[in-house]
């Protein structure tokens, strides 16, 4: 299996390389050349562990990585530390350390890259550069933390997080590490990451110093297909539970920021997987929700800050992988459609393009909607989710009224209430105005008879490690004086 970028420079790149390099030297995105069909094969092994089901999957695209190298790195990210579970029809991608559902890959891509560098051969340390709405950030900082040869920066927008998101990345331990905030939102950090990535001549002079720029964001391949992993996983349970027949094809919910993790579950479609309908639910930051619904990108738009910040995103950067396939594989289509995105803040598809994206469904929802929802599934399953995943919920709601269509869900559950626990107390009504953040966490437990996760636990009593704040502009220069250059 090789790689290539959507933009059309690169071809037949191997998995190592592309892992290592993150991005592609003319900005695009790393996309496999073919989807092999495997659920046929995949089917008849049902019984899998999640740790044996991700080697079947994630062997077919990272074939220049042995075998047994392959299955210590999965080993080694994932037992007893990341399980997946489904409940309701709610697929749980949040009991893993950073209780999020960047877990599932950021535990693997530390372990895979280590093996990448060294089949590439790359000299110095690996600096892995991430901007993050909030779950991406500490789930990269766990991952990578005292792995040698490797630092973490991750940036993030100092008043755009939850509490509990902000208080988990500043008290990370670890001697590679490095937490910055910025005085500006998600996007501001996302395309300043780029443009560093996009500036060869620095990462020349980078490497000149020792240091080799790459990405934790789903931007990096090695990332985003590991996501594929718990589509088949959670279909497979579902077969198991009886909720549905093997073949039975499922509708996919999906609350979405930067399109990676519903990017996954189209991946796992082109795997054979029986997926119908993709849904994709944004928050008030509905930009996907216009997408879909006139083929129009318009991230001009002010941002709006959300109980759901890890969807707070105006510029979804995995969705250039979709594009790609819907204009039937035409580099140079995509690079006219994100000149225009940069240049002009928008972008419109063709008529060919909009036929393919009718796959998917976009809608959004609203604070007062998410809040009804938490409540909704409490109220009648005895049932916590938390702020994106009743995103994802209304959404789906939204669509099965519009459509008719009562084929069975999966929603992905992407993170644990406990990490959003003042606006889940809000929802249910529970009385928590006048104590902190982190006595929220226990008036939650008590109130609903749910245990607090243990890495959250003990996290107000946790020192503050990181404290360094800078502007924007100045993100290049506070790596260089991290790395000391």
């Amino acid at each position: 299996m090789y790689f290539r970028s959507t933009r059309g420079l690169e071809n037949n790149v191997t998995s190592a390389i592309a892992i290592i390099n993150g991005i592609s030297k003319d900005g695009g995105l790393y996309v496999p050349e073919s989807f092999p069909n495997i659920y046929s094969f995949l089917k008849e092994k049902k019984n899998l562990t999640y740790e044996e089901l991700a080697f079947e999957i994630i062997n077919e695209y990272f074939t220049d990585i042995d075998d047994n190298e392959l299955v210590d790195a999965i080993n080694e990210a994932y037992n007893e530390r990341f399980t997946v579970q489904v409940k309701n029809n709610f697929l749980e991608l949040y009991h893993g350390p950073t209780c999020a559902f960047k877990d599932a890959a950021l535990l693997f891509l530390p372990q895979i890259m280590k093996r990448a560098k060294k089949i590439c051969n790359k000299k110095g340390d690996i600096v892995i550069l991430t901007a993050t709405s909030g779950d991406t950030g500490k789930a990269a900082l766990e991952g990578f933390k005292d792995i040698d040869e490797f630092r973490v920066v991750v940036y993030y927008p100092k008043n755009g997080v939850s509490s509990i998101q902000e208080k988990q990345m500043l008290t990370q331990k670890g001697k590679n590490v490095k937490v910055i905030g910025i005085n500006g939102n998600f996007d501001d950090a996302q395309n300043c990451v780029k443009q560093i990535f996009g500036d060869n001549s620095f990462k020349e002079k980078l490497i000149e110093k020792g240091f080799t720029l790459s990405s934790a964001n789903s931007i990096n391949i090695g990332r985003l297909i590991p996501q594929i992993v718990y589509y088949f996983y959670g279909y497979f349970e579902l077969v198991k539970q009886g909720t549905i027949n093997q073949g039975e094809k499922i509708n996919v919910v999906v609350p979405t920021g930067n399109f990676g993790n519903i990017l996954a579950s189209y991946y796992a479609k082109q795997m054979g997987l029986p997926i119908d309908k993709f849904i994709c639910a944004s928050n008030e930051n509905k930009v996907l929700t216009d997408f879909f619904r006139n083929g129009i990108y318009n991230r001009k738009r002010e941002l709006i800050l959300t109980e759901s910040p890890s969807m707070d995103i105006l510029v979804s950067s995995n969705l250039e992988r979709l594009l790609f396939e819907a204009s039937g594989r035409n580099s140079e289509i995509i690079k006219d459609l994100m000149t225009s995105l940069n240049e002009q803040g928008t972008y419109e598809i063709n008529d060919q393009m909009k036929e393919f994206m009718k796959d998917f469904y976009g809608n959004y929802a609203t604070k007062e909607e998410v809040y009804n929802a938490i409540k909704e599934v409490y109220d009648r399953d005895n049932y916590l989710i938390d702020t994106h995943t009743a995103v994802g919920y209304v959404v789906k709601n939204k669509y099965q009224k519009e459509s008719n269509d009562t084929k069975p869900v999966l929603i992905a559950s992407t993170a644990s209430p406990f990490k959003f626990s003042r606006s889940i107390c809000k929802a249910l009504k529970i009385d928590i105005d006048k104590i902190d953040d982190f006595k929220v966490l226990d008036e939650l437990s008590k109130s609903t008879n749910n245990d607090i996760p243990k890495s959250l636990a003990t996290l107000g009593e946790e020192k503050i490690l990181h404290n360094e704040v800078c502007d924007k502009s100045e993100m290049k220069e506070a790596l260089l004086s991290y790395l000391g250059v």
